[in-house]
Order: C-alpha cells, then sequence, then structure tokens
C-alpha cells in the first residue's frame, strides 16, 4: 500500500475535508436505496393514517374542491397496497422508457462502438485543444454509462502525458466532465428518458395529462454541455494547470497511447456507424416534413407525432442500427443472434434499477393515493407564495438543497424520485413547469458529484492518481476537485437564470415559463 507523504492540508482545506468525513460517516449508515424507498413507503402508510385522523386538508386552487388526506390503513388503502403493487410497478413511467433504451444503447456499447467513439475523440487532438476536447468528450460521456468513467478517465491521463502535461490533471478534468456533466449532453441519453419518467409521474400529481419526454431539456442541455466545457477548460487553464505543474513523473506514455489508437476494423466501423446515423436522420426528418404525413400528430403537428412523444423507443432503434453497423464492419457482430445476446447483456445490467424501481414505484403510488402529496404541494406553495420569495431565490434554494442531498444519495434517479413528487407539483402550484424543475435539478445532481467520498468512482479516480502518484490522498483529490465543484454550482446556476430570464425555450415544444 503506498505511503502518503504529502504535506500536511492548509487550514481551510483542513475543514473541508473534516466536512467531507462527517459527510462520509453519515452517509454510509444511510440504507440501500431500496430499503430507503421501502421505509419512506411504511412511513406513508403510517403518516397517512395519522393525517386522516387529525382531518389534514387542502383547497384545490385550480377547483376550489376540498383535497383530504386519506388513509392506507383502510380497506380501500390496504387494496392499494396489496392488490394494486404489480400495477403500481408495471405503471410506474421510468420503467419502461429505461429498459426500451438499454435494449438499444447497449448493443452500442457491446459492439465496442461507444469505446471506439471515446478513444477516437481524443487520441489525435491538438494539445492546445485537449482540455476542451476532453470536457466536451466527458460531459457527452453519459451515452456510455460507467463505461465513460472505465475509458476516458486512465485514457485522458495517457493523452495529458502524451502531450506534455501532468497525467493526474488529465484524470481531474475527465471526473470533472463525466461526474459534474452527468446531466448535461450533445445527445439524448438513458438518463432523460429515465428522469422525464419520473417527472411525469410526479407531475401528474398535480395534472393528469402531464407528460415530460426524453427531449423535454434537450435545448438546455446542449447550451449546459458546451458552457460547461468551457467552464471546465478555464478552471483547468487558469487554476489547476500551476497547481498540478511537476506533480508527477516522467516516464513516457508513448506505447501506451499507440495501443490506444484506433485499428483499421474499428475506423470503418465508425464509419459505418456514421453512415447509418445520416440514413436514420434523413429517414425521421422525410417522415415528419411532409405535411400530409401519416407520421405527424392528429392535429397535424410535428411536435405531436408518435416519433416525438415516444421518442425513447426511436432512440432505442438508432443506436441499435448504428452498433450492429459498427459490429458487422468492426467484426464484433458475425451473427445475427449476437444482437439479441448483447440485448440479453442490457437487461441483465439493468437489474439493480429494476429492483430499485419496485420500492420506488409503491411508494410513490401509496403517496398519490393518499392525497398527501396534493395536500403538502398546496399547502408548501401557498407557504412559498405567502413569504413572496423572487423566483430567482426559489431557484437557487431549490438546487442548494439539492446539491445538498446529492452528497449522500449519490444516484441521481433515486434521488429525483425521492423529491419530484414534492417539489414538481409544489412548484407547478407556483406557474413553474415541471420540465424547468427537472432543469434545475440537473444542475444540483451534477455539481457537488465530484467532491462526495459517497461515489464509488471518487475511490477508483484516487487509484487512477496514485498510478502516477503514488503519495496522492484524499486531499489531494479534493483540492483539485473542489474548484470544479463551486465553479459549475455557481456558473451553471447562472446560467440558467440567465436563460430563464431569456424565455428560451427548454427543449423542443418546452417553453422555460
Amino acid at each position: 500500500m503506498a505511503t502518503t507523504t504529502e504535506k500536511p492540508p492548509g487550514r481551510s482545506l483542513s475543514l473541508v475535508l473534516a466536512f467531507l468525513r462527517g459527510i462520509e460517516r453519515v452517509g454510509n449508515r444511510l440504507p440501500h436505496p431500496f430499503w430507503l424507498f421501502a421505509g419512506m413507503a411504511v412511513a406513508v402508510i403510517l403518516l397517512s393514517e395519522l393525517l386522516s385522523r387529525l382531518g389534514a386538508f387542502a383547497v384545490s386552487p385550480v377547483d376550489g374542491d376540498r383535497i383530504e388526506v386519506r388513509s392506507l390503513l383502510s380497506p380501500d388503502g390496504i387494496d392499494v397496497i396489496f392488490g394494486d403493487a404489480i400495477e403500481n410497478y408495471v405503471n410506474f413511467p421510468p420503467l419502461g422508457l429505461i429498459v426500451v433504451m438499454m435494449l438499444g444503447v447497449v448493443v452500442a456499447e457491446q459492439t465496442g462502438l461507444l469505446n471506439a467513439l471515446l478513444r477516437g475523440s481524443v487520441v489525435r487532438v491538438p494539445a492546445k485543444y485537449m482540455t476542451f476536447t476532453v470536457a466536451l468528450v466527458g460531459i457527452c460521456g453519459s451515452v456510455a454509462s460507467d463505461a465513460a468513467y472505465v475509458v476516458l478517465i486512465p485514457l485522458a491521463a495517457v493523452v495529458f502525458q502524451a502531450v506534455g502535461r501532468s497525467p493526474t490533471l488529465g484524470i481531474v478534468v475527465a471526473f470533472a466532465a463525466v461526474s459534474a456533466g452527468w446531466n448535461a449532453t450533445l445527445f439524448v441519453v438513458p438518463t432523460d428518458a429515465l428522469l422525464g419518467g419520473i417527472s411525469t409521474e410526479a407531475a401528474r400529481l398535480v395534472d393528469d395529462d402531464a407528460v415530460v419526454t426524453p427531449i423535454a431539456n434537450y435545448f438546455f442541455n446542449v447550451g449546459s454541455a458546451v458552457m460547461l466545457a468551457l467552464l471546465i477548460t478555464l478552471v483547468t487553464e487558469l487554476l489547476l494547470r500551476k497547481r498540478t505543474a511537476g506533480m508527477d513523473g516522467e516516464e513516457s506514455a508513448g506505447d501506451e497511447l499507440g495501443s490506444l489508437a484506433l485499428r483499421s476494423a474499428e475506423r470503418w466501423g465508425l464509419v459505418a456507424a456514421g453512415l447509418t446515423l445520416l440514413v436514420a436522420a434523413g429517414m425521421f426528418l422525410a417522415a415528419l416534413v411532409p405535411e400530409e404525413s401519416w407520421f405527424r400528430g392528429e392535429d397535424g403537428t410535428v411536435m405531436a407525432s408518435p416519433l416525438v412523444s415516444e421518442i425513447a423507443l426511436v432512440l432505442a432503434i438508432v443506436f441499435l442500427a448504428i452498433g450492429v453497423a459498427y459490429g458487422i464492419v468492426a467484426g464484433t457482430v458475425t451473427k445475427p443472434a449476437d444482437v439479441p445476446v448483447y440485448m440479453a447483456k442490457g437487461i441483465r445490467d439493468l437489474a439493480p434499477v429494476l429492483v430499485l424501481f419496485f420500492a420506488a414505484a409503491q411508494f410513490l403510488a401509496y403517496f398519490d393515493w393518499s392525497g398527501m402529496a396534493e395536500v403538502l404541494a398546496i399547502r408548501g406553495a401557498a407557504w412559498l407564495g405567502d413569504l413572496a420569495l423572487p423566483t430567482s431565490v426559489l431557484f437557487v434554494g431549490f438546487i442548494a438543497l439539492a446539491a445538498l442531498l446529492n452528497m449522500f444519495i449519490t444516484s441521481g434517479s433515486a434521488q429525483w424520485t425521492l423529491i419530484a413528487p414534492v417539489f414538481v407539483p409544489m412548484l407547478m402550484l407556483l406557474g413553474i413547469n415541471p420540465e424547468t424543475t427537472q432543469a434545475l435539478y440537473r444542475i444540483a445532481d451534477s455539481s457537488t458529484n465530484i467532491i462526495t467520498p459517497m461515489s464509488p468512482y471518487f475511490v477508483l479516480v484516487l487509484g487512477f492518481m496514485q498510478r502516477y502518484r503514488r503519495d496522492s490522498g484524499i486531499g489531494t483529490l479534493v483540492s483539485l476537485t473542489l474548484p470544479f465543484s463551486v465553479a459549475i454550482f455557481v456558473m451553471w446556476t447562472l446560467f440558467f437564470l440567465g436563460w430563464y430570464a431569456l424565455g428560451l425555450p427548454l427543449g423542443p415544444g418546452v417553453p422555460v415559463h
């Protein structure tokens, strides 16, 4: 085991480390998310009985109806708990979305397409553009799921060293980009479908017809991806480049870099995948552009088209097509049977999420049926309305609260499942769209990912760093990631406030207010 010889941290850093150690101790005491949601479901059952006995109610601001809390320990409530358990799970919106999208995405991953894209994106980039390229590729790396951490972070170390820069700096830049930029990307990824499904379920507590699609935040995501890549580049070049100068050894990375270069078959595979993507995009446009197209919505508009409302299926088919095209040319798909085998691998990888969804679906169903969600939203909205807080203050407060929770609950979908049923309807009653609240959550969920020791990738990155500097410790990693975390929290929040002030749409057909 490496011996730590780094200099004692200053007082300010010592306070930060003490704070992080406290978070680690508290976080380690939290149960697995499955038991967290199971416990929340039990709490809802008991609380519904108490509030029902106390006569808790609220008056709907929409139609003036009196909404009372119903007890789950009543005959009707027992039927919801036991009789509707399977229906609650099957009808949980994120369930179908994430399964369908992963059926396509996993083929692109298993054939090697996403790995080749990550490697091909940075290996031959000129040194002066290296930081921005690694940052942008990392931000878009969520399309490759956890593979982005495993592939891009060590790759960034190698390419940074190859151009005469600190490999530790490359590791930190990639870690900041992948973790902090997890919710901002140039593409539509499974995370978008997952968050949209949870937001839809929460929004329907107020509006039965509410739908938050996977492309609801697409315009904001694209703008955020470019802004974050520039921000990470500035923090790196103006602050951290000097901090890491001379930090690592001088061993050559030439041989390792050469081994990461794309093989001829991989390059031709990427060409085949690119052409397939162009054909798919052409077919998509051809189906929507003609005014009399069967693929348009019943009202004749593009946004009402099933190709848009069911974009998760469309994306799954596209990922499947480009993955197969790449695999055939690169040699990773040799027979038709390979494709369903890869798809089955994706479902196996989803098993932990599917288990978690069962408990989360029951919790949300109980919360909805009891009426507690509506009463809490109406009462909370009235309280916030009485405070007359400026909208910007309300937004910053929500981001700060969710960012703090993210230090303890590092699973973005788990945290959103937990807080969306409260905040989405509450803010809807104050005139804030669910898509807007979801965009705010993206900022919060991303900004503290790189400083929480609760993240499994925190330790992974520390291990990568010790490969180049054996005395790297938690203090080393925190001192390099904290500037990114603070800058991302502040600047991304300001970026959103500017976006909101200008009234720019968050996505196709989705106004920001």
